[in-house]
């Protein structure tokens, strides 16, 4: 094949990602200097089509970014009344009450909102400051000179199955930037490169992940309880993973039922999914969505592990934000703050170092803000919560590391220090035939759903044609090394039904239904032969959340 040959357009910044981190920092780079020139890039259909989120929102980030918020009109308004927190047995709950916990983890003052839609709004405030916003182009390249990240292939489309060009093929474009702001969301390909080629996590701990899955219900009118909060732990997990649910009201009689499974389960019979929908069974929960419907799922990873997990963010000419980065706070929930003050950090960076006449260097003026500034302050207090989790269990976390954090409340200093996470999540699955598998029950349709079903109300699309965008680094390994030593946990970790073993005249084979795929990156984190490699499909493609 010849070599491709590409146009190109010039910025001051290219943006990767339409989230909260990219978002912000578009609109930031255009409140400090009107005349620079931003481009941010959106692989979804539209901004907000990729978005999953809980979310109670801390307004800590767009109070910062957009003070009058309120005033224009941002889609925020469910503010939280009621703050609940259980532990859950198969039949019932034991409430644990507010008062021991440390203010941080306090809900009140937040608000219950779709962060789907708050940036689609966040996307008009940047188009109103003339910010350039492209949705539906997937940036599958970097583009180099020596050393340094000059810009981004994004565009490229009708790639034949086989990798080649077919009638209607688009080259592409490379949008090329003084800097290049990389906001993609969790274990994203292009920040995977990056942290990979530049060591960005060398001295530091490797990042924990969890699979978060969430369903929107309407339920009776009558159950409807707007900003109401509830999370739950313990049951049906109990000691065979960490995790956890949330359930937030919103207005319109609609409810987020939302569950999380941290990824560093040992048992690869584990299938977080069904774990999700037997969830829904516990009386807690059934109580509320009998007589509702599923209107929306989705999932998506969670980065977890925190402060010691966040890896250098800096390259010669690109900067990694938000969940790129890693700033989730695990024990409160939250990362949307973190993303918009990151996008807002490395944009103030970026404006000073492009007015200072400088191009293509590193940011550090943005690094030591996420180090020493409000991300820092939000994350250090809380840091050992799930290091505690993970080697000693859900007690041990709610006791040892609730006083941890009480004192880094009071004190901003750690007894007990900084916490080690060990192993990746894919390091630490076991072996098949070390445990026992579990049996779960069929879905009933009415509380609880099979996975193709559920991934339906997801409004998932791929073209057919093009290549999968799940490549396999050796695809024997997944019949020949996975199913003997761990039963394949691929067929049981996605939250979309994309992988099967299925059975054939000459045995097994492993197929993937790439058109299933929901973006999560489970399997590019989860796979216990890192033999899954997630990269971008053509843009537009994949999930369409209307309101996650």
């Amino acid at each position: 094949m010849s070599e491709i040959v590409r146009e190109s357009m010039e910025y001051d910044v290219v943006i990767v990602g339409g989230g909260p981190a990219g978002l912000s920092a578009a609109i930031r780079l255009k409140q400090i200097n009107p005349e620079l020139s931003v481009v941010l890039l959106e692989k979804g259909s539209e901004i907000g089509a990729h978005i999953l989120s809980g979310a109670v929102l801390d307004p800590s980030g767009l109070d910062r970014l957009i003070p009058d918020w309120r005033e224009k009109g941002a889609p925020i308004s469910t503010e939280v009344i009621e703050d609940n927190f259980y532990i859950l047995g198969p039949q019932g709950q034991v409430r644990v009450p507010n008062w021991p916990m440390p203010p941080l983890m306090n809900n009140h003052g937040k608000y219950i909102v779709s962060m789907g839609n708050v940036c689609r709004w966040l996307a008009e405030q940047a188009e109103a400051l003339e910010v350039e916003i492209f949705p539906g182009m997937a940036c599958s390249q970097l583009v180099y000179e020596g050393d340094r990240v000059v810009g981004v292939v994004a565009g490229e489309m009708g790639l034949e199955a086989d990798g080649t060009p077919g009638p209607s093929y688009e080259p592409g474009m490379e949008l090329r930037g003084k800097y290049v702001l990389i906001a993609e969301g969790v274990r994203g390909s292009l920040a995977k490169e990056l942290i990979n080629k530049y060591s960005l996590s060398a001295g530091h701990e490797p990042q924990k992940f969890g699979i978060g899955m969430k369903e929107i219900w309407e339920i009776e009118p009558s159950k409807a309880r707007p900003g109401k909060v509830t999370h739950t732990m313990g049951w049906p997990l109990g000691k065979n993973a960490g995790g956890g649910s949330f359930i937030y009201h919103l207005e319109g009689n609609q409810v987020l039922v939302g569950f999380v499974v941290h990824l560093n389960y040992a048992n690869p019979h584990l299938y977080p999914y069904m774990e999700f929908q037997r969830f829904k069974h516990h009386p807690l929960v059934a109580d509320l969505l009998e007589g509702g419907k599923r209107v929306a799922y989705g999932a998506r990873a969670i980065s977890e592990g925190g402060w010691q997990s966040i890896p250098k963010l800096t390259v010669p000419g690109a900067a990694l934000l938000g969940c790129s980065a890693g700033l989730v706070n695990v024990p409160r929930i939250k990362g949307n703050h973190n993303a918009m003050l990151s996008g807002i950090a490395a944009a103030e960076a970026a404006a000073a170092a492009i007015a200072a006449g400088r191009a293509g260097d590193e940011l550090a003026e943005y690094e030591a803000d996420v180090r020493s500034g409000p991300i820092a302050r939000d994350l250090k207090p809380v840091r050992n919560v799930k290091p505690i989790w993970s080697k000693l269990g859900l007690w041990a976390s709610l006791a040892l590391g609730g006083f941890d954090m009480w004192v880094a409340n009071l004190t901003g200093w750690n007894p007990l220090g900084t916490w080690k996470h060990g192993k990746t999540d894919a390091e630490a699955t076991g072996k098949a035939a070390d445990f026992q598998p579990i049996e779960y029950p069929r879905p009933d349709g009415k509380l609880s759903f099979d996975r193709l079903t559920n991934v339906a109300f997801s409004f998932t699309n791929h073209e057919e044609s093009q290549p999968c965008h799940l490549k396999l680094k050796d695809p024997s390994v997944p019949i020949s090394v996975n199913l003997p030593l761990y039963a394949e946990p691929a067929q049981r970790y996605c939250p979309a039904g994309v992988y099967e073993v299925l059975d054939g005249p000459e045995g097994p084979r492993f197929q993937i239904n790439f058109q299933n795929c929901v973006h999560c990156k489970t399997c590019d984190i989860k796979d216990p032969s890192q033999n899954i490699n997630w990269t971008t499909p053509q843009g537009g493609d994949g999930p369409n959340y209307p309101n996650m």
